[in-house]
C-alpha cells in the first residue's frame, strides 16, 4: 500500500519507518523544510529519534504536502492541539482520505476526540485510531509492541490491519474509536499525576492508587460516552495507562516528575521540544467531565496545579481529604 505520515515527531518518525521496512511506499512529511532535508540527507531524525535510522528504500521525506497526499491512507501524527490546522490544510486537497489518527489529546475548546473533529472538517473521510502501550523509541528499535486500530469501517479495518502489522508490532482491531481516542487521552493525565507524586518522593503505594483511581476516572467517563468496557482494559485503556504512568520514557510523566520537584510549568516548556499532551488535556477532561456530569477528582488536581497554580502538595491534601466512599458504588435497585 502507499502511506503517508504526516508530521515528523518520534512517533510519526517511527511509524514512517515501520510502514517502509514492512514493504509499503511511504511518505513522511516535515512542516519545516531543512528538517525535511536534513532528515532526508542523513536518514535519522536527529531531533526526536537520533539512535534510530530510517531505511533509503521505499521511504521519501518531504516538506509539500501535496507531494504527501497521494496514498491510500494518511497518518495524522501531530499533536492533538495541531490537527484542525492541518485538517484545514488537506481540505480542499483530498476528497474522502482514511486518516489514522496517532495524537492522544483532545481538543481544548470543543472537547472532541480527532476523529470527531476529522468528521466536522472532512464529512467524507474514514476516521481511524491507532493506540496502545508503544514508545517511539521501542517501536523505532523494533522491540514486540501490541496496539489497537480502531475504526468503525471493519472491511477497511481489517486490511489497514494486515498492512500495519510486521512480525514486532502486533495490531489488534476494534470498532470504538471514540473509546480508544478517550482512554487515549485521559492517560495522559492520569500519568502526570504519578509523574508529580514520584517527583514529591512519594512512593509505590501512591503511583498505585494514582493508577487505579485514574482508571476508574476514565471509566466513568467511558461509560458516559458510550466506550466499550473492553476498550477500557485493553490495551488503549489498562495498557497504555500503567505504560505511561511508570515509564521514565514517558513525557507525561516525566514532565510531572519535574513539576512535583517544584520547577515551575513555563521553564520546562521552553526548554524541550517534545509534546506532553497531558497538558492542554487535563483542562479538555475536566470541563467535558463537568459537563457530562462526571467526577474527575485527580485529573481536576492536575489542572489545578498546571493551571491556576495550585501546590502539589496542597493537591495531594484534598484528594486524601475527600468524603470517604465505597470503592464501587451500589448496584442499582431492580425495578419494582
Amino acid at each position: 500500500m502507499r502511506f503517508a505520515v504526516l508530521g515528523a515527531g518520534g512517533w510519526g518518525t517511527a511509524v514512517a519507518r515501520l510502514l517502509a521496512n514492512a514493504g509499503h511506499e511511504t511518505t513522511l512529511w516535515a512542516r519545516d523544510p531543512k528538517k525535511a532535508e536534513a532528515i532526508g540527507a542523513t536518514r535519522v531524525n536527529a531531533k526526536y529519534l537520533p539512535d534510530v535510522t530510517l531505511p533509503r528504500e521505499r521511504l521519501t521525506v518531504t516538506s509539500r504536502i501535496e507531494d504527501a497526499l497521494d496514498a491510500d491512507a494518511l497518518f495524522l501524527a501531530v499533536p492533538s492541539f495541531a490537527v484542525d490546522d492541518l485538517l484545514q490544510r488537506i481540505a480542499p486537497l483530498v476528497e474522502a482520505p482514511t486518516l489514522i489518527n496517532l495524537a492522544k489529546g483532545l481538543d481544548r475548546a470543543t472537547r472532541q476526540t480527532v476523529s470527531e473533529r476529522v468528521e466536522a472538517r472532512l464529512p467524507g473521510a474514514k476516521p481511524f485510531a491507532l493506540s496502545g502501550p508503544s514508545h517511539a523509541e521501542e517501536v523505532g528499535r523494533d522491540y514486540p509492541t501490541a496496539v489497537v486500530l480502531a475504526g468503525k469501517d471493519c472491511d477497511l479495518g481489517a486490511t489497514l490491519q494486515r498492512a500495519i502489522a510486521t512480525p514486532r508490532f502486533r495490531v489488534y482491531l476494534s470498532e470504538d474509536v471514540r473509546g480508544v481516542e478517550l482512554c487515549a487521552a485521559v492517560k495522559n493525565v492520569i500519568a502526570l499525576a504519578t509523574g508529580i507524586s514520584d517527583g514529591i518522593g512519594y512512593g509505590d503505594n501512591s503511583r498505585g492508587a494514582l493508577i487505579t483511581r485514574g482508571l476508574a476516572e476514565m471509566m466513568r467517563l467511558g461509560e458516559r460516552m458510550g466506550a466499550e468496557a473492553l476498550t477500557l482494559s485493553g490495551l488503549s485503556g489498562l495498557g497504555d495507562l500503567v505504560l505511561t504512568c511508570t515509564s521514565e520514557l514517558s513525557r507525561n510523566r516525566t514532565l510531572g516528575f519535574r513539576i512535583g520537584q517544584g520547577e515551575r510549568l513555563n521553564e520546562i516548556t521552553s526548554e524541550t521540544p517534545m509534546v506532553a499532551e497531558g497538558v492542554r488535556t487535563s483542562s479538555a477532561v475536566v470541563r467535558l467531565a463537568a459537563r457530562l456530569g462526571v467526577e474527575v477528582p485527580i485529573s481536576a488536581q492536575v489542572h489545578m496545579i498546571l493551571h491556576e497554580g495550585k501546590t502539589p502538595q496542597a493537591a495531594v491534601r484534598a484528594l486524601m481529604g475527600r468524603e470517604l466512599k465505597a470503592e464501587q458504588p451500589p448496584a442499582a435497585s431492580p425495578p419494582g
